[in-house]
């Protein structure tokens, strides 16, 4: 294994190459780098879930260049995902369609849907092009652990294992795409994500249903309680307790660490030596791009526990805040 900078045609046609062999090839994407194998190869698609300790049974995403390549994997296509993919792809935006019978059970789950997405990064698109087909893809990390926005992340986690690692930079959005599920009664949310809400209700003309919140069964990337996870015991405090309860860790003796929104509380810990904080950007799209960054570094300290200070609880936190509730041990209200 190796990785690859992506400033040269021939390093992406030999991912391409890689993947029609049945080998895995990690990419980046504009949400976090992926973990590919041919969706259309089981035998490729094993070695995905092996790497990641990923259990079978749960659904990947498939990666395709463009809509053209939708009625390929999807069958009985409703207009709205043609309308959707028009607007938003490429991009970050996973549609779930009705799959068609030779699509294998382990890239669905075993479902009767499958979920496709156009990402926006030119070397995740020079990829599917040179491949000619689909690119199941999860994120490439140990499953239930902190998603790689960096290549170097991909190369400390998964290492020798991967055929090859395509270094295309830092992922522009870090965090998964938004999975938007057409084969309900009504269009639904399985999992929010880089394209807002605000977005897909102004383009649906209707505001989705959330699964997270109205019980749908269908499984879905990302969705398990525990998920997104440093190794680091974390738990999330209202901005009115975090610095209490930061205190009372310390004189137990611990070691902390703080993702901070707040500059105030951020200069107020860093006056003590035994906590580390990260002042997170106050916005939820400048907060997601740092968030699994700034996760990773703090896994990286040593420390005994980390704390959280809970962003707003709106629409606009939405992703955010599903992932750190994932992430999180503890979430105080």
């Amino acid at each position: 294994m190796n990785i690859q900078s992506c400033s040269l045609r021939d390093e992406v046609i030999t991912a391409a190459a890689l993947l029609r062999a049945g080998k895995t090839v990690a990419f980046p994407t504009e949400t976090v780098y992926g973990l590919g194998a041919d969706a259309g190869n089981s035998t490729a698609v094993r070695r995905v879930f092996e790497i990641k300790g990923r259990p079978l049974g749960h659904p990947l995403i498939i990666h395709i260049a463009g809509a053209g390549d939708i009625e390929t994997w999807a069958k009985d296509v409703p207009d709205m995902a043609f309308r959707l993919a028009e607007r938003f792809w490429p991009g970050p935006l996973t549609l779930v369609l009705r799959r068609k019978a030779w699509v294998p059970d382990l890239v669905t789950g075993a479902q009767d849907g499958v979920a496709l997405r156009v990402p926006l990064h030119p070397v995740a698109l020079a990829l599917l092009r040179a491949f000619g087909g689909g690119v199941a893809a999860p994120s490439a990390n140990r499953f239930g652990g902190v998603s790689p926005t960096e290549a170097r992340h991909v190369f400390e986690e998964l290492g020798g294992k991967v055929d090859l690692i395509l270094d295309g930079g830092s992922c522009a959005i870090g965090i998964e795409s938004t999975i938007l599920s057409l084969i309900e009664t009504m269009p639904t949310i399985l999992r929010p994500g880089g394209l807002p809400v605000t977005a897909l209700t102004e383009a649906i003309g209707m505001q989705p249903a959330l699964a997270l919140s109205s019980g749908q069964s269908i499984r879905c990337p990302g969705m398990l309680p525990r998920h997104y996870a440093p190794r680091t015991m974390m738990e999330a405090e209202p901005s009115e307790a975090i610095w209490d309860r930061c205190c009372e860790l310390e004189a137990a003796g611990e070691r902390v660490g703080v993702l901070a929104l707040t500059d105030p509380l951020a200069q107020s810990a860093i006056q003590r030596q035994t906590t580390v904080v990260v002042v997170m950007p106050p916005d939820p799209p400048g907060y997601a791009r740092r968030l699994y960054t700034a996760l990773r570094r703090l896994d990286s300290e040593g420390l005994d526990r980390l704390l959280v200070e809970r962003p707003p609880m709106n629409f606009e936190w939405l992703a955010v805040n599903d992932r750190l509730r994932r992430a999180t041990q503890v979430w105080r209200e």
